[in-house]
């Protein structure tokens, strides 16, 4: 059988999806039409591939598609979506892997990882030898698009073990750029403390991660007596910040540049913010997003906010993904890039439909709070929400870490913060820093806990 490396054409994927000054060039020279003739040639291959798939013959049929019904972009609405529920599912029925994958021992070499678990149970993620390197580009791409340099040297606090990430930016920053990476992990993995005194030691001047533990280290470093901008290099940040504030998080590292991006486990990255500081701008020609309606499914539009539902258009070997809705949030920004890239951009990460919490009518996303807790200065930025049923009537009650001055007005004055925000009051309770670590497990985990059910 084949090795990994017998399956992996690096200098061809590299031909195929450009990065660094090339994808500038070549992206800058590409149409719209063209663009979406590369896109219709790559949907037909996985298509074909899913037809092979025991989870695509089942959910296409029962939804009346037969082999022939799919011929090309055109039809793609056409095909129901799928989410984390369906392949969980599909476990349940087949376990310990579901029927969704391809594995063939004779065909492919298999790489499997889990997600982190944080909405349920992990559920297997599977990447051909090909389809991994390729995400592995694509997500070199978005460091080297952010200003990733070869002298760089990049502090990850990305979470290892059976998850994904840890080693999908290891792979990445290993095999697609020249930078040196210190790969620390969670702070399970490497203590808080630790992981400060390796960015100092070995000079780390780029971070990479999920900006609620990004947060916590900068105030640890502030508890050792460091200031980020005497003390240390960091002069960027790339990880997953959302609606964040920027400005905050590039102040407490002395002034790093902020960039954003998205991805999930299954899909890799999708979308990563430029220079330009304009939105996230979508790797189309590996993946077809769409925005949709999330009950109904039905496309919004430009500027609107609906479920990104994506299609991965080189995941041709163990697991396609054709329309599979991750319930993440987000919305198409209007108008060209100014980057002159055919690409269309996306808002960013703007919370969960299936975390959201309805409230007297109004939307609530608990992974969307701290954004607007950020903006009262005593508030440290860490917080959980705890959703109770009293009477018949729901409520949300947010822990909210503050520094000091806590009592009724500091209380009252998040309180109408939220109230502005949401347009629903939500009750707020106040705690010392660090008081809500355990329930949100910060150190632990590469997406912190925010919502706790107790309902029941």
């Amino acid at each position: 059988m084949p090795g990994y490396f017998d399956e992996v054409d690096a200098k061809g994927l590299l031909a195929a999806y450009p990065t660094g000054e090339d994808f500038l060039t070549w992206g800058r020279g590409l149409s719209r039409d063209a663009l979406r003739a590369l896109q219709e040639t790559r949907f037909v291959r996985i298509v074909q591939r899913a037809w092979e798939v025991p989870f695509y013959q089942r959910h296409w049929g029962n939804a009346g598609i037969e082999p022939g019904d799919i011929r090309g972009l055109d039809d793609l609405e056409k095909l129901p979506r799928f989410s984390k529920s369906h392949l969980m599912a599909s476990v349940e029925r087949h376990p310990p892997f579901g029927d969704y994958h391809g594995m063939d021992p004779a065909r492919f070499n298999v790489v499997l990882h889990t997600t982190s678990g944080t909405t349920g149970a992990p559920q297997p993620l599977f990447f051909g030898a090909a389809d991994r390197e390729l995400q592995n580009l694509l997500l070199a791409r978005a460091y080297l698009f952010q200003g990733l340099r070869p002298e760089d040297v990049i502090h990850s606090v990305y979470g290892f073990g059976m998850v994904n990430g840890g080693h999908y930016i290891r792979e990445a920053v290993l095999h697609f750029t020249n930078s040196l990476l210190l790969p620390a992990g969670t702070g399970l993995e490497t203590r808080s403390e630790q992981q400060v005194e390796l960015m100092r030691r070995f000079g780390a001047t780029v971070i990479v991660g999920f900006v609620d533990y990004l947060k916590r280290l900068a105030e640890v470093a502030g508890e050792l007596g460091l200031d980020p901008a005497e003390d240390l290099s960091i002069r960027m940040i790339s990880g997953h910040i959302g609606q964040e504030d920027r400005a905050a998080i590039s102040a407490s590292w002395g002034g790093a540049e902020i960039f954003d991006w998205y991805g999930v486990g299954d899909t890799g990255i999708l979308a990563a913010e430029g220079p330009d500081h304009e939105g996230l701008h979508l790797w189309e020609d590996a993946h077809i997003v769409e925005i949709l309606e999330p009950e109904t499914g039905a496309p919004v539009a430009a500027g609107e906010a609906g479920n990104i539902c994506d299609t991965v258009l080189f995941k041709d070997t163990i697991y396609p993904i054709i329309r599979f809705d991750t319930n993440d949030v987000s919305a198409i920004l209007p108008g060209e890039s100014p980057l002159g890239l055919p690409f269309r951009r996306i808002a960013g990460f703007q919370g969960r439909s299936d975390n959201m919490v309805k409230l007297r009518g109004i939307n609530v996303y608990p992974t969307a709070i701290g954004a607007h807790l950020a903006e009262h200065p005593a508030a440290t930025g860490e917080y959980v929400c705890r959703l109770r049923q009293a009477g018949g009537r729901e409520d949300m009650t947010v822990e909210v870490e503050v520094r000091e001055g806590a009592g009724p007005a500091l209380t009252e004055a998040l309180a109408e913060l939220l109230r502005r925000k949401l347009g629903v009051r939500l009750d707020v309770a106040l705690v010392a820093p660090g008081a809500t670590a355990a329930a949100t497990e910060i150190e632990r985990r590469q997406k912190p806990i925010r919502l706790i059910d107790e309902r029941t």
